[in-house]
């Protein structure tokens, strides 16, 4: 079982990260952030409580994880998060009474995710930096290949492409 993923990058000059969770059986809850050193910019979470007893849950989690991942870095690079980026870059640390985007995404991979704006914050973290806490792990799939893997995505990025 994947346990997460996890990428730094850069966007408008400053490195970023993105971190994707399976909360496990327990919780049965993906969460995507998005970071900027110790700073959450932005957090996807997607429940997959009504597939919990499915017979392929760990092959359906996985794709779940990674599509929600490369989501969150296609809404960087498509700059959804500009605003809160520049507000942090100008010291601020906190989202002032402004409402952001909060993602539930359904369990059905081929689904649209729900998007609800909720009241939120910046949190600061005062930990150690999770990318330590957290393997990357990789894994070879015995499965169809997809349209675009992460990898691309990533690599696209950037190169800049605009597709």
């Amino acid at each position: 079982m994947v346990v997460g993923f996890n990428h730094n990058f850069k966007y408008m000059g400053e490195v970023f990260h993105v971190q994707t969770e399976d909360g496990g059986l327990n919780t049965t809850n993906i969460i995507t952030l998005l970071y900027r050193g110790g700073t959450i910019l932005a957090r996807q979470k997607t429940s997959y409580a009504d597939i919990a007893k499915a017979d392929n849950l760990e092959q359906v989690v996985e794709e779940l994880m990674k599509e929600q991942h490369k989501e969150m870095l296609r809404r960087l690079k498509a700059g959804d998060f500009d605003d809160v980026i520049e507000r942090i870059l100008k010291g601020g640390k906190t989202v002032p009474e402004e409402k952001v985007a909060e993602v539930q995404a359904p369990a059905d991979a081929d689904a649209q995710p729900e998007i609800t704006l909720v009241e939120t914050v910046v949190e600061e973290l005062e930990e150690e930096p999770i990318e330590e806490a957290i393997p990357i792990v990789e894994e070879d799939l015995e499965e169809a290949e997809p349209e675009f893997d992460l990898d691309d995505v990533i690599l696209s990025y950037l190169m800049g492409d605009d597709d």
